[in-house]
């Protein structure tokens, strides 16, 4: 259920602030929204899966975290990934 090694490249150059940035909040709120949408797929199919709704719950906890010290630390950039990723605050 995890992302494949070019899903993952692809989202990183289109979320990377610089040439050899793979690792910023940017990156990772991204790479986690695509995580978050295929793991709600699985459960749509899959209902009784508790294992993995507990791993959704974490993620999108985690994912939280990461926008909030996003918002924290530069809102403009913030308020950019919000409207990239169609994500609501």
């Amino acid at each position: 259920m995890s992302l494949d090694k070019g899903t993952k490249e692809e989202i990183t150059k289109k979320f990377q602030l610089h040439q050899k940035d793979t690792g910023s909040a940017d990156v990772q709120i991204a790479i986690m929204t695509e995580k978050v949408t295929e793991l709600t797929e699985h459960l749509k199919r899959n209902p009784k899966d508790h294992a993995t709704r507990l791993a959704l719950l974490k993620l999108v906890g985690q994912r939280r975290r990461l926008l909030d010290y996003l918002n924290k630390t530069d809102t403009h950039r913030y308020t950019v990934l919000l409207n990239k990723l169609n994500l609501r605050k």
